[in-house]
């Protein structure tokens, strides 16, 4: 089988340095922060958030 360069067996683009660092970065940030980012937002905050609409 020809080996089309630029291309793995599977025919997907190679991924390319910055490809491999922003899936790096994205997966770190998700290990980071998903644990907060999922926590229910207060009671108060809310209440403030909707104060603030109102006015």
């Amino acid at each position: 089988m020809e080996k089309i360069m630029g291309t793995e067996n599977n025919n997907k683009p190679l991924k390319t340095p910055d490809q491999a660092f922003d899936l790096w970065l994205k997966r770190g940030l998700h290990q980071l922060f998903d644990d907060v980012a999922n926590e229910p937002i207060p009671e108060e905050l809310l209440k403030l958030i909707e104060e603030d609409r109102k006015d």
